[in-house]
């Protein structure tokens, strides 16, 4: 089958096209001829990276970790796939999982699931990874109808999401953007718009809570963005955050009593630990976007296997809006 490789990492410049064997599939499994996929930015880390990112693969490697496609073969003991089912996962291109920058993967059922009906393969392959980081986040911090919600990064890859489903959980939605685009989408998504160039975290707190606080703040922008998240939290509130790597001081957290979770969807992934809890969560999203109330937003360029490197460029260039996906 034709793949992407890299026999080294470094730049964008270093994916190759290469045949190399179609997978076998294994119990457990279902090989899938895949139609699309999209890039993360931990693909592009894994890329540069290499060796410094634990969960890199070994070289030479096959990226790429969400996907959709048709199913092609079924493996021993699997019941709840048949040939021709469209499928959607994340579920490749890390450690020794062959990535999905190829025609087929063979992918462990536990990490997919039934494409949602009324999206596009384009669209299913945008969502798993940022949506079950998202879900993860806000289930996590006890989400609840009625609370007030502040998603940091509200037009990224998981903010977009998340804030679909925290409207979708019934809160009442505020996100933060840095330009007239991203509000403009912000508020076409159904949350209320926050310019985090032009307001001060207390600027806004005031103006939306009336001093309180947001009940759960939802940060996808990480790093020192962590203390507006705890400024911008209520007393006793929920902080998720996809991005934490970072040196804090946490007093602002503690005299606030706050609770943090930290999301790192890829542990199931790393570890073979309670995979089947994706296989549920990409379940629970088909049926919320098969409601209406989740759309994945795709960036207007389109990009073909080929231009791989291409495509990382776009996503890392920031200039992109919406999930950045690959035909195949």
């Amino acid at each position: 089958m034709k793949a992407m490789i890299l026999n080294a990492f470094g730049g964008s410049d270093k994916f190759e096209t290469a045949d190399i064997s179609k997978p076998e599939v294994q119990a457990g499994q279902v090989l899938v001829r895949i139609a699309a996929s999209s890039v993360n930015t931990v693909d592009t880390m894994i890329r540069e990276m290499g060796p410094e990112l634990p969960l890199s693969p070994a070289l030479p490697a096959v990226l790429g970790m969400d996907f959709a496609g048709t199913v092609e073969a079924v493996g021993e003991g699997v019941s709840a796939y048949a040939v021709g089912d469209e499928v959607y996962g994340c579920a490749g291109g890390l450690g020794e999982l062959q990535g999905t920058l190829a025609e087929f993967i063979a992918a462990d059922i536990r990490l997919i699931a039934h494409k949602p009906k009324n999206l596009s393969m384009r669209e299913a392959a945008a969502l798993p990874l940022v949506g079950i980081t998202a879900y993860e986040g806000l289930i996590r911090a006890g989400i609840k109808a009625g609370q007030t919600v502040l998603v940091h990064g509200g037009s990224g890859g998981v903010g977009h999401v998340a804030l679909q489903l925290a409207n979708h959980f019934g809160a009442k939605v505020y996100a933060t953007g840095g330009g007239d685009k991203q509000l403009a989408l912000i508020e076409t998504l159904g949350a209320t718009g926050i310019n985090y160039k032009t307001e001060s975290v207390a600027d806004y707190v005031e103006k939306h809570t009336g001093g309180a606080g947001f009940d759960v703040v939802f940060d996808s922008v990480g790093g020192e963005n962590m203390l507006n998240s705890f400024e911008a939290a209520a007393l006793n509130g929920q902080v998720a955050s996809t991005v934490s790597m970072v040196e804090l001081d946490l007093s602002a957290a503690h005299f606030k009593g706050l609770s943090l979770h930290v999301v790192f969807m890829l542990i199931p992934m790393i570890h073979n630990y309670k995979r089947e809890q994706h296989a549920d969560i990409l379940t629970a999203l088909a049926g919320i976007a098969e409601a209406g109330a989740l759309k994945p937003v795709l960036d207007e360029k389109t990009f073909t296997l080929d231009d791989i490197g291409l495509a990382h460029d776009r996503l890392t260039s920031g200039q992109g809006m919406g999930k950045v996906v690959v035909n195949h």
